[in-house]
């Protein structure tokens, strides 16, 4: 797993809807920092959609190389409009950078 490639990928498949610093903006999604291991819907400040709300989702990296495969399909009803990144390697490489970059 490469976090120079997952940075990368954040950055031209994640960073429109993103951002990954302490204290950072929401944008149309929320700020990731520190959701590793945490349950989703939790961000302080994001409107989040029942259904992300209520999945009862720890965010690890099992759980994200799912989500991160079919946003859609692992979250029926969530907000979130990003096809997903059907490439293990990719997905992969992204979770290890956000591991590295959102862990509070």
């Amino acid at each position: 797993m490469s976090e120079k490639k997952g940075a990368k990928i954040f950055k031209t498949k994640c960073s429109q809807c993103h951002t990954v610093e302490e204290g950072g903006a929401h944008k149309q999604g929320p700020n990731l920092y520190g959701f590793f291991g945490r349950q989703s819907g939790q961000a302080d400040g994001y409107s989040y959609s029942t259904a992300n709300k209520k999945s009862g989702i720890t965010w690890g990296e099992d759980t994200l190389f799912e989500y991160l495969e079919n946003p859609k399909k692992y979250i029926k009803g969530t907000k979130m409009v990003f096809a997903g990144i059907k490439k293990e390697k990719e997905r992969k490489d992204l979770i290890a950078y956000l591991k590295a970059t959102c862990s509070s």
